[in-house]
């Protein structure tokens, strides 16, 4: 497995000193927030994304994915989702990057058959064009959809090679589920994995990884025994909790408890 860490974890830093930041500290991947309010987004144009590319050629560092913000099984009508897919889709195959990140973002309290429907149906709609565009789109385990038992629903209905998911260990451990189950049943489907760990189910502040209490063993153990290997981001969401302590002074032991995790797994199961 590779490391990678998010831009969420450093909001607002130019995309050179993102690349910098990744080699220095040993990481060989970003995922990049694709947020207006961040360097690279589906606003950007042609120049821009060249620049972007290239910056990420030159240091070495490979653009893991687009953390976009559609949410495929929210209310509502289909075209305007479909627009984002399609941007966020055009915005990855520009840069080179493989994945695109999407939210389930069903409405609290939503008919759970009408939401998982509206998702199948966005993301298969999606699915031909990432195709042409050489893009996986991944489904998060994230809110309505927080557990992998979830997000299966979604995609064993899609059924198409360019829809997968993103395992987030904290929502699925949050969800009750073990990461024994999560990482066998997801493996198949599996864009990348992001990792984080957090002080309790009732505090999400980030902390440094290992210092929690998501059991990043057992979720690294579980893709090594399933025989997975992707990448794993993290992803320290700073932005939302700006009292968290600043991630570049975190990566150097972050990615060297990561590696031990890596070491001291178990392939095969």
């Amino acid at each position: 497995m590779r490391l990678a860490f998010s831009t969420l974890g450093v909001p607002g830093l130019p995309v050179a000193d993102v690349v910098r930041l990744a080699g220095a500290h040993g990481f060989r991947g970003v995922e990049v927030r694709a947020h207006p309010e961040e360097p690279v987004h589906p606003g950007i144009g042609r120049a821009e994304r060249a620049s972007v590319k290239a910056e990420f050629t030159a240091g070495g560092i490979t653009l893991v994915g687009v953390a976009g913000y559609a949410r495929v099984a929210a209310p509502g009508d289909d075209a305007p989702v479909l627009r984002e897919l399609r941007d966020l889709v055009e915005l990855a195959a520009d840069l080179d990057a493989p994945f695109v990140r999407v939210f389930p973002g069903a409405a609290p309290g939503a008919d759970t058959a009408e939401a998982d429907a509206a998702a199948v149906r966005r993301l298969g709609a999606a699915a031909e064009h990432a195709a042409a565009r050489g893009v996986r789109v991944l489904l998060e385990t994230h809110d309505s959809h927080r557990t992998g038992a979830d997000a299966l629903r979604v995609l064993g209905r899609v059924g198409h090679r360019h829809v997968g998911a993103l395992w987030d260990v904290m929502h699925t451990w949050l969800g009750g589920e073990d990461p024994a189950r999560t990482g066998p049943a997801l493996s198949p489907y599996l864009g990348y994995t992001q990792v984080k760990d957090i002080a309790s189910a009732a505090d999400t502040t980030p902390l440094p990884l290992g210092s929690g209490v998501v059991p990043l063993g057992a979720c690294v153990d579980a893709l090594a025994r399933a025989g997975w290997d992707g990448w794993l981001c993290w992803e320290y969401e700073k932005r939302w909790y700006p009292q968290a302590a600043p991630l570049e002074g975190l990566l150097g032991a972050g990615r060297e408890y990561l590696e031990g995790l890596l070491k001291a797994a178990r392939p095969g199961g």
